[in-house]
């Protein structure tokens, strides 16, 4: 067993708002696993030392909404993008998003279904240097719904047919489901409002992949399609821009968690303005004020939000994970703890034991910053800072 004993740093672990000053941890690189922190650490014996020199140290994010086969440098995507070109901005994509912070994501629907495939090679340590993944798979919508596109979405229209498709995207690999429950600000002729999907067909949905110990995150932005999806049982709501009283009490009740994806709403009003179609940008301006509204209202009442960014949408690039934080202080007024624990909260939705938080027995995914994340959450954005992947720095 190689043991590396990491010293002289701050920590912050991910599920307490405090740092703990000069401290130190036990890392098993056979495991990828922490042994210890604080002196149960120093007592025990190391084959090597590093001193951090008194860096802050502090989980890696767990982005629970991401779209890696997309390019976030045009209006819709390029959904059109054929298999090879759509695996290599993939990968790419995966790095950046490790760079940036990101040790975990969960894929929210991929061109191709790619990111299953990815995902396997990853496992079996044939693709490095990217975060571990939880493949959806290609996403499920109705004919004519929002991600219909020749190589994204699979369609659906009944029950069966809802039962076929999540079926096949376990069958081909998918560890979770993504299903769109509403129109959405990309998808040109509908409109936030729409309920698509029927609830009958949500239910499928959920039943099939819960009999596979698998979540299932919902594109649902307008009502009555939130509705919709908490009533069948989702485990997330995304975006959720429009959630209202009677859906937040539901979502309590049925521990539904909220991924707001705020930084795909800010990139689109902030670089949209003169390179977006009017359609697209008209529904996201109309919709902005109160996506703001309602999510800190979901928040204050209870609701758990998680960290996911939509990256892959409009000049949503995939090393902007860090700024989701930022504006859920400056947009939502959350403190710098809840923001940061958003990322806990993804772990938590995706059901992963072993990651979220820097504790014994877990996997050693952190981040070396400069600066305290907890006096400002802008210092996760530090551009050169060091990522560590179970145990082993990636950069």
């Amino acid at each position: 067993m190689s043991k590396t004993l990491y010293t002289n740093f701050n920590l912050f672990n991910g599920f307490e708002d405090k740092t703990y000053p000069n401290t130190s941890m036990l890392v098993d690189e056979d495991t990828g696993k922490f042994l210890a922190f604080g002196e149960d650490a120093t007592k025990q014996d190391s084959d090597k030392q590093v001193d951090l020199k008194g860096q802050f140290v502090m989980p890696g994010l767990v982005n629970c909404h991401t779209h890696i086969t997309l390019d976030s440098d045009t209006a819709d995507g390029n959904p059109d993008a054929d298999q090879t070109t759509a695996t290599v901005r993939a990968v790419d994509s995966l790095r950046a998003l490790l760079k940036s912070g990101v040790t975990y994501v969960r894929e929210c629907g991929s061109l191709y279904g790619l990111d299953a495939t990815l995902a396997k090679l990853q496992r079996e340590n044939k693709l490095t240097k990217v975060p571990e993944m939880m493949a959806s798979g290609r996403a499920l919508t109705m004919t004519g719904g929002h991600g219909d596109a020749p190589h994204s979405g699979v369609t659906v229209d009944s029950p069966d047919e809802m039962r076929k498709a999540v079926r096949n995207n376990f069958k081909n690999g998918a560890q979770c489901t993504k299903v769109m429950a509403t129109g959405g600000v990309m998808s040109p002729g509908d409109y936030m409002d729409e309920a698509q999907l029927t609830l009958e067909e949500l239910k499928v949905a959920v039943y099939e992949s819960h009999n596979k110990h698998a979540v299932v995150a919902a594109h649902a932005e307008g009502n009555p399609g939130i509705m919709n999806a908490i009533k069948a049982g989702v485990d997330s709501v995304e975006h959720g821009f429009y959630v209202n009283d009677e859906e937040i009490a539901l979502m309590k009740e049925h521990n539904t968690y909220l991924t707001p994806t705020l930084v795909s709403a800010w990139c689109i009003a902030e670089y949209g303005k003169d390179t977006l179609p009017k359609w697209e940008l008209n529904k996201l301006l109309k919709a902005l004020n109160d996506i703001y509204k309602n999510v800190r209202h979901a928040k204050e009442s209870g609701v758990k939000v998680t960290l996911g960014t939509d990256a892959g949408t409009p000049y949503n690039d995939f090393s902007k994970t860090p700024v989701e934080f930022q504006l859920m202080v400056e947009k939502e007024g959350f403190t710098n703890f809840e923001a940061l624990s958003t990322s806990r909260h993804s772990a938590e939705l995706m059901h992963l034991d072993d990651y979220g938080t820097l504790e014994a027995g877990k996997y050693a995914d952190f981040l070396v910053l400069e600066d305290d994340p907890l006096a400002d959450v802008k210092a996760v954005q530090q551009v050169d800072k060091s990522v560590y992947k179970l145990g082993q720095k990636v950069y």
